[in-house]
C-alpha cells in the first residue's frame, strides 16, 4: 500500500478535523495553545500536507474536545460514503 498525504483519506480526515474545530468555536491559534506546538503543526495537518499517526490524531480529538472513538467512527462512515468518482472531480477535491 502506497502512503501519501495525497490520498482522499487524508484529505477527508484533514476536511473533518477543520471542521470539528471550526464547529467547536476553537481558532487555530487556541488549538495551537491547547496543544503546545507550532501553527505550521495545526495548518499542515488542517490542508492535508502533513500526515498524522493514531497518538496525534487522540491528542487532537482530546484538544477539540471531541470523542476520539466517536471521531474515528465518524471518519470510517464518511470514506465508506466516499463516492470514488467523485473524489477525483477538481472541484470536490478543492474542498477537501
Amino acid at each position: 500500500m502506497e502512503k501519501s498525504i495525497y490520498d482522499d483519506e487524508n484529505r477527508l480526515l484533514a476536511l473533518l478535523l477543520r471542521e470539528v474545530r471550526k464547529e467547536a468555536g476553537i481558532s487555530q491559534k487556541e488549538l495551537v495553545g491547547r496543544l503546545d506546538c507550532y501553527h505550521s503543526y495545526v495548518s499542515k495537518y488542517e490542508l492535508g500536507e502533513r500526515r498524522l499517526d493514531i497518538v496525534e490524531l487522540r491528542r487532537i480529538c482530546e484538544a477539540l474536545e471531541k470523542n476520539f472513538i466517536e471521531f474515528i467512527a465518524y471518519y470510517d462512515q464518511e470514506c465508506a460514503n466516499l463516492p470514488r468518482s467523485l473524489i477525483r472531480d477538481r472541484n470536490i477535491r478543492e474542498r477537501l
